[in-house]
């Protein structure tokens, strides 16, 4: 990521009424006009390098420089300025040079994208060098300003003891642009849309994540991805990575986001660690008896503790069940309130549950007697729990042995996993694994490169062609249309709001750039595995860097 330092540009600079009045003209170098000046220096001195610090500008008029015909000193003085990473010279012309700079001196600045400019009047250095250095001051002060600000934000949030929604909203605030929190598998695990954003879904800036960002990597603590316009923070020790702090930067963030982002993370490390130290110790028993049930099921210990804890675990049903927030609703989920809900339904009901939470799902067990119909116990907890949040909510198969309770927690999070992010009329009150299909049979395979190929290597030729065609016909649309609505295409064709014979001629063109029957069950198949697992786990954009 590049180091950006506060200060006026160069382009800026030229503008300033002092630089006009000396008719400036930018002779090599265009392409730098946009580093930042740190400082002003005038001199007519050859070893001018040694004084000069990154982003200092030259003034000179050019005494002091190599003889004209003198290709390779004037060269090595550029090299020079380049190297001690100068932000440009300016030249005033009249006592050195009257018309025009030497060929030799032009081409090594424009080699090294090094602005050069002319002034075409006389002009007192020490006046632009005053003009520059007030805006450059100017500056300086915004930012310190900017930056006490931030501090005294986060310095209130520590003091406030903020939770996690708090910290994320006040990036939000800073930042003016989109935030997530994903986990160390890629998974987001909240967001908050930035300003222009407001009021519509997460699916722009969300889609495809887990694998767009498994392609990100950041070297050190900090870094900014230019691809996706990303400002990308890790989120605990480089040893003990629990996931990552993005924050949508299209531009090389200032120093200023870059301190938001890392006094978030380091706010975000703090809650964690006190609420693993202070927590609520009913949340943090669970996670422990959830734990040793899962990894010991025959621990007469675990056995103990469980009894004690209300948790009974002889001649019992047990019942998996993850509870997740969606993401990017508004307001967002308190996963505290969420907890309370279903601790509050699960005792309505005379149902023992284990309630923890592990990276910002709820992780439940439910013990049911032999005789009650578990699954129907789970659905009754989970229509209280969605009367009054946003969540998914995934279950997995009862066990009537203690053995099969890890089997059924994982199942859970796999379901959850595969869940559809946006509520639907005909979504069950839980989502099992019998109701997903197809879409659980990817989500379990989510990790391997080959389905993620496969989907490419399906739709690559209609994406080319979507995004090749000025009339913005949408291919792939007709596509999905066609394998949601298997038994009628005048039902696909009505989904898309086009009438019959445009429908068909959309299907005809799909065939011809597939070479493909898509009346064929094997190609039909084929698509709608592939469309599924690029619903699931591709990048939006064509994933052929594969």
């Amino acid at each position: 990521m590049a180091d950006v330092t506060p200060g006026v540009t160069l382009r800026e600079a030229l503008g300033l009424p002092t630089f006009r009045r000396a008719a400036p003209e930018v002779v090599a170098g265009r392409a730098g006009l946009d580093q930042p000046i740190r400082w002003v220096h005038a001199t007519e001195r050859l070893d001018v390098g040694q004084l000069l610090r990154a982003g200092d500008l030259l003034l000179t008029m050019g005494t002091g420089l190599p003889a004209d015909d003198d290709g390779a000193g004037l060269a090595a003085f550029v090299d020079e300025l380049v190297d001690v990473g100068s932000a440009g010279i300016v030249v005033e012309l009249g006592r050195r040079w009257e018309q025009a700079l030497p060929d030799a001196l032009v081409e090594a600045c424009e080699r090294h994208g090094l602005p050069l400019v002319v002034l075409g009047q006389e002009t007192r250095f020490a006046a632009l060098a005053q003009e520059i250095g007030e805006r450059v001051v100017d500056q300086q002060l915004t930012e310190l300003r900017e930056a006490q600000r931030v501090h005294e934000t986060f310095t209130e949030l520590s003091n406030s003891a903020a939770g996690p929604v708090e910290i994320l909203q006040a990036v939000q605030r800073l930042a003016a642009g989109p935030v997530v929190v994903e986990n160390a598998q890629h998974r987001p695990l909240d967001y908050f849309a930035g300003p222009d954003d407001a009021g519509s879904d997460a699916g722009g800036f969300l889609d495809g994540w887990p694998a767009r960002s498994r392609r990100v990597e950041v070297a050190g603590r900090t870094g900014w991805d230019a691809a996706n316009g990303w400002l990308v923070t890790r989120l605990g020790t480089a040893e003990h990575t629990w996931g990552r702090l993005v924050i949508g930067s299209p531009d090389a963030p200032s120093q200023r986001l870059v301190a938001v982002a890392e006094r978030a993370a380091a706010a975000l490390a703090l809650h964690r660690l006190h609420d693993r130290d202070r927590g609520t110790l009913m949340r943090r028993t669970h996670l422990e008896l959830l734990t040793g049930l899962a990894e010991d099921p025959d621990s007469d210990d675990v056995h103990r503790r469980c009894e004690l804890a209300g948790f009974p675990t002889r001649r019992r049903t047990f019942v998996g069940l993850v509870v997740r927030p969606r993401v990017g609703t508004s307001p967002p989920v308190d996963l505290d309130e969420v907890a309370a809900t279903v601790v509050r339904a699960a005792h309505g009901l005379r149902l023992p549950a284990l309630v923890c939470e592990v990276e910002r799902d709820l992780r439940v067990l439910v013990s049911a007697a032999p005789s009650a119909d578990a699954d129907d116990l789970v659905d009754r907890v989970a229509a209280r729990v969605l009367a009054h949040h946003d969540v998914v909510l995934a279950a997995g198969r009862a066990v009537a042995d203690r053995s099969g309770i890890a089997r059924s927690v994982t199942e859970a999070g796999q379901v959850a996993d595969a869940a559809p992010q946006v509520r639907r009329e005909q979504d069950p009150v839980v989502h099992r694994l019998a109701d997903l299909h197809l879409r659980g049979l990817l989500a379990l395979l989510g990790d391997d490169d080959r389905v993620r190929l496969f989907a490419a290597r399906e739709l690559e030729p209609l994406r080319r062609h979507d995004s090749a065609d000025s009339s913005r016909t949408d291919l792939l649309a007709a596509l999905r249309a066609l394998v949601l609505h298997p038994r009628s295409k005048t039902e696909a064709a009505a989904s898309l709001h086009l009438s019959r014979a445009a429908f068909y001629d959309r299907l005809a063109r799909i065939e011809a750039i597939l070479d493909a029957d898509l009346d064929d069950p094997d190609v039909r198949v084929s698509l709608h595995v592939a469309l599924l697992a690029d619903e699931l786990f591709s990048d939006p954009r064509l994933t052929g860097d594969h």
